[in-house]
């Protein structure tokens, strides 16, 4: 098979390699198989082997025929792989059981031109194959990050999206209710899932994950990149609102100024990125009255009663104050209770509880630990503060509704 592989055809197939980041040895050992198998094919006799091996000095391929040596009371079952050992001694005198004994195999004339054609297909499979194993493993490291992408093409309800080396999809569950998407549109997408697919690697995007929310921030904000500032919880709708609830680890650092940035730069720069969608940040406590209390934002919350056995939360507001807490079909309450996780209950206080002076900022008073003990279902809550002391009747009066308040057990 002489001058086969020529120098010309060996760099190419290197530099294929090296493009493709397919291994060398790889290739030529599947050219091997394919050389052997078109050999077999086409001119080898029914008791040959053929097995075809790339000669690194010469640069050709050369066809041997292999057999397996067998003990000569040993039944042979594959004619054209095994040989008995006495007849394998005649052709090497030193041959062992168990080893293979190798004959060179003619060349036929017009192999060049058959060995040639067959080679080129098995690499160009070989390479296609290559590039989609490359681009499953390339995305698969890439899984729960943010790409930047150019809408390619729009099949029925289906986005396909070019994020660089290779085109996601972006289906319907995935894409925000709100956007409007057109050809050479650009935007950022979340890589979701990489799954393997009969013509490569199937990348699956989404425009609704709640991890884009927290890529964003940490892109847009210092100290959520460096890690003083944290992201607790997200709850999200798509294209409507989010909140976020941020949690400082350093007592220097606001972590709801250091989110919304001077003047609002930075949470305006996450809103433009997802097409103006809303984004409440309100501030993680570890005490769930608080915290339920704090994502109710933008309504002001008068008292929180807790129930830890079924985690229900019964949240008080005041009557002006009630639609704002609930939010437009719910949504404010919604998002609250899926930020929290606890199921919440928004009741406007009684005009018998209203506090003559409204509270700048809810604080917590817990019951007596003497109280505690006494009583099986004493309860926390959060009541006005600031609340003036004028006459002493007036302060019995307060210290009496407290321990009305304070008649439901939390279930710890």
């Amino acid at each position: 098979m002489s001058n086969f592989i020529t120098k010309e055809f060996e760099a190419a197939i290197n530099q294929i390699c090296d493009e493709k980041g397919i291994s060398r040895d790889v290739v030529f050992e599947t050219v091997e198989s394919a050389l052997a198998a078109a050999y077999r094919k086409d001119y080898s006799k029914p008791d040959e082997n053929p097995r075809a091996k790339y000669n690194q000095k010469t640069g050709n391929f050369d066809l041997f025929d292999v057999k397996e040596v067998v003990a000569d009371d040993e039944e042979i079952k594959d004619a054209r792989k095994q040989i008995l050992l006495s007849e394998a001694k005649k052709k090497k005198k030193k041959i062992k059981i168990g080893e293979e004994i190798i004959t060179p195999l003619p060349t036929p004339g017009d192999y060049g031109r058959v060995a040639a054609q067959t080679a080129k297909q098995v690499i160009i499979q070989r390479i296609r194959e290559a590039e989609r194993d490359a681009l499953f493993n390339a995305f698969r490291d890439r899984k729960g990050e943010l790409a930047n992408g150019v809408v390619q093409r729009i099949e029925g309800n289906t986005i396909f999206v070019d994020i660089g080396q290779a085109t996601g999809f972006l289906p319907v569950s995935e894409q925000t209710r709100n956007e409007r998407y057109q050809p050479n549109q650009r935007l950022k997408v979340y890589i979701m899932e990489v799954r393997e697919g009969a013509k490569g690697p199937e990348i699956i995007l989404s425009r609704t994950h709640p991890e884009i929310i927290k890529i964003l921030f940490g892109l847009e904000v210092p100290e959520v990149n460096s890690g003083s500032v944290e992201i607790r919880a997200v709850a999200r709708e798509a294209g409507f609102r989010t909140k976020i609830a941020v949690a400082s680890k350093d007592p220097e650092v606001d972590p709801i100024g250091a989110c919304v940035g001077q003047r609002g730069s930075r949470v305006q720069a996450v809103i433009n990125e997802i097409n103006g969608e809303k984004i409440d940040i309100i501030e993680w406590n570890k005490d769930p009255l608080r915290f339920v209390s704090n994502a109710l934002a933008p309504a002001k919350v008068l008292k929180v009663k807790l129930n830890a056995k079924e985690k229900v939360a019964t949240v008080f507001v005041h009557p002006d104050q009630l639609s704002l807490a609930i939010g437009k079909e719910g949504q404010n309450v919604r998002l609250a209770a899926r930020l929290t996780e606890w199921k919440i209950d928004v009741k406007a206080m009684e005009k018998g509880e209203e506090k003559k002076e409204a509270p700048a900022e809810p604080v917590v008073v817990k019951p007596e630990k003497a109280e505690q003990e006494k009583k099986s279902d004493d309860a926390k809550e959060i009541i006005p503060a600031g609340v003036q002391e004028k006459k002493k009747k007036a302060k019995k009066k307060i210290e009496k509704k407290q321990e009305l308040h304070a008649d439901i057990d939390i279930t710890l």
